[in-house]
């Protein structure tokens, strides 16, 4: 079992330990931590590495100790910037146009819980790329696992992947980004991105 944190959009980096695990399960009894993945992707704009950020709700904090599984989001204006944002960094890239209609699902869809953001996003990527990986959810709280890959849900963890670059789209003046949102590979990599996945 490979014990992941369910993350938004998640980086390239964690793709690749998904697809090279058999089995999955998502960590939702750990308590929810800031500034991390959980709620946030990095996408390719034309400015350079842009943050799609999606905004927590106050309304059920009781100091630190929130769960991931309850943590409420905000549902405010995020999912149509955040779509507006997509479509203009990638609107051009070689395989938007392909996965955009699925995507829309989920930036049309109400939601209460991140943790459901965060399924689907890794639903609508397991299909796009034919990954066929089944997860489970966690029941309590794993302290040592065998195989902890939650660690990639930080943003500030110490990420010692060696990445194969890519074309992306504004790489021209703003050189080869890594670990970006796994969305910035399948909109420029398309079915090829699981290859380059595997190679890592």
């Amino acid at each position: 079992m490979a014990l992941f944190t369910p993350t938004y959009f998640s980086p390239i980096a964690q793709y690749i330990s998904i697809v090279n695990s058999n089995s999955i399960t998502f960590e939702v009894e750990e308590n929810y931590q800031k500034q991390s993945y959980r709620n946030r992707c990095y996408i390719f704009g034309a400015n350079g590495k842009q943050l799609l950020n999606i905004p927590i709700s106050h309304t059920n904090k009781t100091s630190d100790k929130l769960k991931m599984r309850d943590v409420l989001i905000e549902n405010s204006s995020w999912q149509r910037q955040h779509y507006k944002s997509l479509t203009t960094a990638y609107n051009h890239s070689p395989f938007f146009e392909f996965y955009k209609d699925d995507l829309q699902f989920i930036f049309t869809k109400k939601y209460k819980y991140l943790l459901d953001v965060n399924i689907d996003s890794f639903q609508f990527i397991n299909n796009a790329l034919d990954l066929s990986k089944k997860y489970s959810i966690s029941k309590i709280y794993n302290e040592n696992p065998i195989n902890d890959f939650r660690y990639l849900a930080a943003v500030k963890n110490d990420d010692q992947t060696k990445y194969i670059s890519y074309i992306q789209m504004f790489e021209d003046k703003n050189g080869f980004l890594k670990n970006l949102s796994i969305l910035d590979l399948l909109f420029m990599e398309g079915p090829n991105s699981i290859n380059f996945l595997k190679k890592l």
